[in-house]
């Protein structure tokens, strides 16, 4: 018990893993103090940790929390986190998570956010190509537009440029291709990914970013 007398609230949260987390964060108030004490870094956010259902219920958890603490958004979660949070989930938890429509595209937000920030300007200072991607989901697809303009990066939800390239792909083998997990040309041999323009373009696109790996 005297090991525990100096703990805040905070102190306790970050030591918890797994279910507990996951139970600990669909309790919190958003309103309380301890939220706002917290950094989302220091939590042990771990799809291993957790069941295939579990991972959606802890991004929610995370969503909810966000709309009073900011601090709580993905987008403060730090890009080698974040790719590991990513990469480390099952096919079944991703596939839990595409099937929430909030959730998916929240998700979705949030890559194509960042690949904007991870933009290779030294390989794209040269560069002018619009790409469409549409990510399948049932009844349809999500669709973003990336448009590579002398060294920077834009995202789009609407497509209205001319694409160089426009790429279809589900979104769980997505997730694997911007951790590292898959390579481009892989996944075309193998069927799942669908390219229409220049192939040769698509195939080396990932390099013209600087996606962390997980850690």
């Amino acid at each position: 018990m005297a090991e525990n007398a100096g703990m805040t609230s905070a102190d306790r949260i970050t030591e918890l893993r797994g279910p507990a987390l996951l139970d600990e964060l669909e309790r919190l108030d958003p309103l309380s103090p301890e939220v706002h004490t917290l950094d989302v870094n220091e939590l042990a956010l771990d799809p291993g940790d957790l069941r295939k259902d579990d991972f959606r219920r802890l991004l929610n958890a995370l969503l909810r929390l966000a709309e009073r603490a900011p601090a709580f958004d993905l987008s403060k979660v730090e890009p080698t986190r974040f790719a590991s949070l990513v990469a480390s989930a099952s096919r079944a938890q991703l596939e839990s998570v595409v099937a929430d429509r909030q959730l998916r595209e929240r998700v979705l937000d949030e890559i194509f956010a960042r690949m904007g920030a991870h933009i290779r300007s030294d390989r794209a200072r040269d560069l002018h190509a619009v790409v469409h991607w549409r990510v399948s989901r049932e009844g349809g697809f999500d669709s973003y537009e990336t448009t590579i303009s002398h060294g920077s990066c834009t995202v789009s939800r609407e497509l209205r440029g001319r694409p160089r390239v426009t790429i279809t792909i589900a979104p769980a083998d997505f997730f694997r291709l911007i951790t590292h997990q898959a390579t481009p040309a892989v996944l075309f041999v193998t069927g799942r990914i669908k390219v229409k323009g220049d192939l040769a373009f698509a195939a080396g696109l990932i390099g013209f970013f600087d996606l962390p790996h997980p850690v």
